[in-house]
């Protein structure tokens, strides 16, 4: 049975195919947030769904807290709109491409990390730093943190077909180096 994966975070890059006055913005409308001395973008945040879009004065737009694609079609829509408040009108299609997926998941078993550490290559384990084991994969090319619990984190996929072999990979290893309590 193939493990159940929990996306937490999609985090996607948006091309605008424009220049943006983020400085116009912020004072054209309300609900973003713009503090050129701490950051040099407009931070707009949107409840439903619970996200931010940073908008940058390059016509670039960094979405996080999706946790699916949906949710990014849903925030651009929204964008435009508070764009069109401020007078700004989107130039074509904005491009999306999802840069990093953090996933959680549970092998459902309880790991030894010792034996991991000293037995598996592509690891590293400081248990005075950090509880968890850090496992990176080449294929796909993705970073879990596996947990005593059996509970794990994957990092930097792109697409979900890749959380989810990340995941069952990871089982499969820790299995393999009979790292199992």
């Amino acid at each position: 049975m193939a493990l159940k994966t929990h996306i937490e975070n999609m985090v996607s890059a948006i091309t605008l195919n424009q220049k943006i006055d983020v400085k116009a913005l912020a004072a054209k409308v309300s609900g973003v947030e713009y503090n050129p001395d701490n950051f040099p973008g407009v931070v707009f945040r949107i409840t439903e769904p619970k996200l931010a879009m940073l908008i940058f004065s390059s016509g670039k737009v960094i979405c996080t807290g999706a946790r699916n694609k949906q949710d990014i079609t849903v925030a651009l829509e929204k964008l435009r709109k508070k764009l069109n408040e401020a007078g700004i009108r989107m130039k074509g299609k904005p491009k999306v491409e999802v840069q990093n997926i953090v996933a959680s998941s549970d092998l459902e078993l309880k790991v030894n990390l010792d034996v991991l550490a000293t037995e598996c290559m592509n690891t590293e384990y400081e248990p005075e730093q950090f509880p968890g084991l850090v496992f990176r994969l080449d294929e796909p090319k993705t970073v879990m943190l596996i947990f005593r619990s059996g509970k794990i984190i994957i990092t930097g996929a792109k697409n979900t077909a890749s959380i989810k072999k990340a995941a069952e990979k990871t089982k499969e290893m820790v299995q393999s180096y009979n790292a199992v309590f």
